[in-house]
Formats: C-alpha cells, sequence, structure tokens
C-alpha cells in the first residue's frame, strides 16, 4: 500500500501483527470461560478471573502510554511488552489452582496491554495521510479471530480443552516475532502537544466519547465473559459455539472492508450511536432468545457494529480530538476506561447475578448501551468532528 507523497505502508506486516494479536482472543475469549470451568471454578470464580485482563487496562496502558509518548520509543514498548507477556502466561502450565491462574492472567495481561494501544498509534503513524484505511489494516485481525476461534471450536469438540493454554503460547510468541518486522514510521519521532492532556478531557465531547465507550465496554465484558456458558447451558456442542462467534467476525471484515467509505458519509457521532442502539438490540435477543439458532446468528452478525464500527470510529475520534503528542496517552486512557473499567466491571457483576439470574446480566449490557446513546448524542459535539 504506497500513499502519494509519503512514506511507504508496511501492509502486510501491520497486517501480520494484528492477525497474531486478534487470533489469540479468537483462541481465548470464546473458550478461555470453558477452560476455567473445566477445571471447576464456580461461575462467581469465572467472573473474577476473566474480569482481571481488563482490570490491568485500568493501569497498564495508561503507563506504558505515558511512557511512549515521553520517549517516542513506541515499538520497543510494544516488542518488550510482547515477550513479556509470552513470559508471564508460560505460568499456566505450571499449576491451574485459583491462585496461580490469577497471578498468570495478571502479570501476561499487564504487558500484553502495553502492546495494541501503541501499535494502533503507530498504524494510524502510517495512515496519517490517508486515515480511513485503518480499516484495511485491521481487517486481517478479524480474519485472524474467525479463523482461530472456529480452528479451536472443532478441535475442541474432537480433543481436550487442556490444549488451551498452548494455543495461546504460541499466539503470544507470534504476536512477539510479528512486532520485531514492523518498522519505525518517520513520525515516530518524539512531538510535544501544545495543550495538556487533563485541558483536553475536561472539555465536553471528550469526556462524552470516553464515557459511551465505557458503557458500550460493559456490556462486552458480559458478552465476553459468559456468552459461551450461556450457549453450552442451551445445549450448543463447542463447535456451533465457535460458529456463532466466527458469524459476527465474518460481518465484521466485510464491514471494515466498506468502512473508510462509511466514515467520511455519515460521521462518527451517527455511526456511534447507530451502534449502540444495535447493540442494545443484539443483548436482548441473545438474552431473551437463546434456543432460536437463526435468531442468534442474526445477532451476531450485529458485531460488526456493535465492536467493528464502533471501534473504527472510536479510533477516527481520538485521532481528531487529540494531537500526535498526546495520542499515546489518548489510545492507553482508551484502553483502560473503557476496555479495560468497563469490560471488567461487566465481567465482575455478570459473575455476581449469573447464578441468580444470567437474563439478569444481558438486561443489564442492554441498558448501559441504551444510556450511551443520549451521551453520545446530546454530548458528542465538537466541530473537530
Amino acid at each position: 500500500m504506497q500513499q502519494e507523497g509519503s512514506e511507504p505502508v508496511p501492509y502486510w506486516r501491520l497486517s501480520a501483527f494484528y492477525f497474531c494479536f486478534f487470533g489469540l482472543l479468537g483462541a481465548l475469549f470464546p473458550y478461555w470461560s470453558l477452560y476455567l470451568k473445566s477445571l471447576g471454578f464456580s461461575a462467581a470464580d469465572i467472573g473474577l478471573l476473566l474480569a482481571l485482563p481488563m482490570a490491568t487496562k485500568v493501569v497498564a496502558p495508561n503507563l506504558w502510554g505515558w511512557l511512549a509518548d515521553h520517549t517516542g520509543q513506541r515499538l520497543l514498548i510494544i516488542r518488550v511488552g510482547a515477550l513479556l507477556s509470552c513470559v508471564c502466561f508460560s505460568g499456566i502450565f505450571l499449576s491451574q489452582k485459583f491462585w496461580v491462574v490469577a497471578m498468570v492472567m495478571i502479570g501476561y495481561s499487564f504487558f500484553w496491554n502495553a502492546v495494541l494501544p501503541q501499535q494502533e498509534v503507530v498504524t494510524t503513524s502510517f495512515l496519517r495521510e490517508t486515515p480511513e484505511n485503518y480499516s484495511r489494516v485491521r481487517l486481517w485481525g478479524s480474519i485472524g479471530f474467525i479463523i482461530f476461534v472456529l480452528g479451536s471450536g472443532a478441535w475442541f469438540d474432537a480433543y481436550s480443552i487442556d490444549s488451551l493454554p498452548l494455543i495461546g503460547f504460541l499466539l503470544l510468541a507470534g504476536i512477539f516475532i510479528t512486532s520485531l518486522a514492523v518498522p519505525t514510521p518517520h513520525q515516530q519521532k518524539h512531538q510535544r502537544a501544545s495543550q495538556p492532556f487533563l485541558a483536553v478531557l475536561r472539555q465536553p465531547a471528550v469526556a462524552a466519547f470516553f464515557v459511551a465507550g465505557m458503557l458500550m465496554q460493559f456490556s462486552h465484558g458480559i458478552y465476553y465473559s459468559f456468552f459461551s456458558i450461556y450457549m453450552e447451558t442451551q445445549g450448543y456442542s463447542r463447535g456451533v459455539i465457535g460458529v456463532l462467534w466466527s458469524v459476527g467476525v465474518v460481518a465484521e471484515v466485510v464491514l471494515f472492508i466498506v468502512m473508510h467509505r462509511l466514515l467520511p458519509l455519515f460521521g462518527v457521532r451517527l455511526i456511534m450511536s447507530v451502534c449502540l442502539l444495535l447493540a442494545t438490540l443484539r443483548w436482548l435477543t441473545i438474552g431473551y432468545f437463546p434456543e432460536l439458532l437463526w435468531l442468534l446468528m442474526l445477532a451476531q452478525t450485529l458485531h460488526a457494529f456493535t465492536f467493528g464500527a464502533y471501534h473504527s470510529a472510536g479510533i477516527d475520534c481520538i485521532r481528531r480530538l487529540f494531537e500526535p503528542g498526546n495520542q499515546g496517552k489518548a489510545q492507553a486512557l482508551y484502553s483502560a476506561f473503557c476496555l479495560g473499567l468497563g469490560g471488567a466491571i461487566g465481567s465482575w457483576l455478570g459473575g455476581l447475578v449469573w447464578d441468580y439470574r444470567s437474563l439478569l446480566a444481558f438486561e443489564m449490557g442492554a441498558a448501559a448501551c441504551f444510556i450511551a446513546v443520549f451521551v453520545i448524542w446530546f454530548r458528542l459535539r465538537d466541530e473537530r468532528l
């Protein structure tokens, strides 16, 4: 991929990183809860354990983002984070006791969560002349997710789920190896922002963006932690569960292909509002109609909007609302407050109410997204957007 009048974009090297990174999510997200269940952990234990990686996002990305913005060494931070996450994750092979598993998940996620926010800054630096092409690089992450969610589901139907940690370790190693191939963009030199970061955060549109993102990810924390368990209680096999996960990501790939046209056409405010409404519908459909496979398939296609379109619009918001010198911290805060705190609270609360009434967890997710619609529509107003 070549941009006129600028440095070439290392399309395949960037895409390979996203392929491995989201391939790991495809292997772990749908099946890690089932793996923990196979170890004999309760729903409350599983909810807490799955909240831990999200909770580390509250601290880790901000620490690494601050370090990256002040040193300009984003690629070094990505590589060190990928390597140390691989080392920490290897502890899962030593013991499967609750506190050992908890320490492994805290350790690997602390470094792993340093990786993606800074990679997003590196990618957008290469795409600074054509930022709408971000989705064309990111779609390879979705392809990786599809391959590993389907492959893992078929594998675990035929063989033991005990092999999941090995699959996760190999993909973490792949993230480190592909990070070594990514070159340094010319714009990666340190840039000092003209506005203090905290002053930017006090702007109404910026605050609305983060609050809505936290509510959206609150609902996804419930989904990521308990969707597979919910489907298994309905009698679906792990292969079918893998297909259900992949349906949404296939739709996401299709959307990523056209997203570079939709963003300039409709703008981030309208796109994010529609995505939140569709998320409300998605969680209610999954919660109330789990026995209708065709309707679940339809609800899963909405992942293209609830994650794909919303995330692409969010990345564009950060690019527009923050100067280059603040973008590392902004990406880190987005990962910490939205993906981390929002997802962790969703997973934790979902685990607390699950045994009492599993449907309540999906109702809470739907309510959070519906509230976020009003936050975006009435408060996300800024001339930069």
